[in-house]
């Protein structure tokens, strides 16, 4: 049987409509406005944190980041191995060095212990200590944040928090995106909650949050005529985005308790499967939002994911290989990295699985009954 199971799609809450009216109505489709004021309102009780400031895309809240603590060319930032590009992409925007290092194999996120390592080792090499940290929050499991701060505030380095894929995770019942100086959301079409796309950055003041919007308007000074000190970006989320965002966060807390509930459900059917491990919850200190569902596949069973991806294809269903890690990029193959083979591991044995909250029961169960059939089918 074939059917149409997408990765995550977009849910509509059902009143997105009313605040497009609205902004349509008063004809506030410009880049700023209302909506704007209020989806950072609703984002900032959200999150329990103030200065919250809504953006163009996730990778524009990392930029302006890394430009709000001073990283420029030739400073060195080390980010997490195991990550989409987006991490990784702002560091060269300002001509700076990305310093890669390996993830744990509890969270799957950026190793306390490596990151020690490389931070006294590029201060031995350059004689200067990197200039940031961008620890991610892989998949919605939050990283080990309170031994990367202890690290971080040892070293006196301050951290952008990659929480693009977190939000609604908690990490001792605190929201991901609060823990670093800055922190990162994104908001794009597969997330848990959608703007169409767009993204914010969580600041520490309501300074800094004044400067990120500064910088964010291009940098326009405050006189009778375009004038600019700085460079600056056309980085700021319009008010017809920001109106979908306050229709979809309505629905926030449902969605991430929707894919919570899509998880259990895959580790009940998939619990005793030989060769398939579901990725959990390490310890109750964490509290993934489980924005995709992941399992490894032994290598025991002779299959590989990539093997499972296209076979679940062809019953309509979509998955999608692990993030390769930065370092096996092209694009990055002269950056230092710290690794000890734990994102390649994970790379060469993980599978992302169907996760959207619009997905039913039976949707779930008829992927892992897919998964179990293969596996049962194909074990060498």
């Amino acid at each position: 049987m074939k059917r149409n199971i997408k990765l995550s799609l977009p849910h509509l809450s059902g009143t997105e409509q009313k605040y497009i009216d609205e902004a349509m109505r008063d004809c506030w489709i410009v880049p700023l406005g209302p909506h704007v004021d209020e989806f950072e309102h609703r984002l900032e009780s959200y999150l329990d944190h103030d200065d919250v400031v809504a953006l163009s895309a996730g990778t524009a809240a990392i930029h302006l980041g890394l430009v709000m603590l001073d990283v420029k060319a030739g400073d060195e930032v080390i980010v997490q191995d195991l990550t989409f590009s987006a991490s990784a992409n702002p560091v060269r925007y300002q001509g700076a060095v990305p310093v890669f290092v390996d993830s744990e194999p509890y969270t799957w996120n950026m190793s306390p212990e490596l990151l020690e390592l490389a931070i006294n080792d590029r201060i031995k090499v350059t004689g200067r200590k990197p200039k940031a940290i961008v620890p991610v929050h892989l998949y919605g499991m939050p990283a080990k944040m309170d031994e990367i701060r202890n690290i971080a505030e040892k070293y006196d380095i301050p951290v952008l928090e990659d929480a693009a894929e977190a939000l609604g995770s908690e990490y001792k019942g605190r929201k991901c995106g609060t823990f670093g100086q800055y922190g990162a959301l994104s908001f794009n079409g597969n997330k848990i909650i959608t703007t169409s796309g767009g993204g914010a950055l969580v600041c520490p003041s309501p300074e800094a949050a004044a400067r990120v919007k500064f910088y964010a308007t291009q940098s326009r000074e405050n006189r009778p005529y375009y004038y600019h000190e700085v460079i600056g970006f056309n980085y700021r989320l319009s008010n017809i985005s920001a109106a979908i965002g306050c229709g979809q966060i309505e629905s926030l807390q449902a969605r991430v308790d929707r894919r919570r509930a899509i998880h259990r459900l895959y580790s009940e059917m998939l619990e005793g499967v030989d060769g398939i491990t579901v990725q959990e919850n390490p310890a109750d200190d964490f509290n993934s939002n489980f924005w995709l569902s992941t399992i490894l596949i032994d290598p025991a069973t002779g299959i590989t994911p990539d093997q499972l991806r296209i076979a679940l294809m062809e019953k309509g269903i979509e998955t999608r290989l692990l993030w390769r890690p930065m370092h096996m990029m092209p694009f990055f193959a002269d950056a230092p990295a710290y690794t000890d083979g734990t994102a390649e591991s994970l790379f060469e044995r993980g599978l992302c699985l169907p996760s959207g909250s619009s997905l039913t029961d039976e949707d779930i169960i008829f992927v892992a009954e897919s998964i179990k059939s293969f596996i049962h089918d194909h074990r060498v």
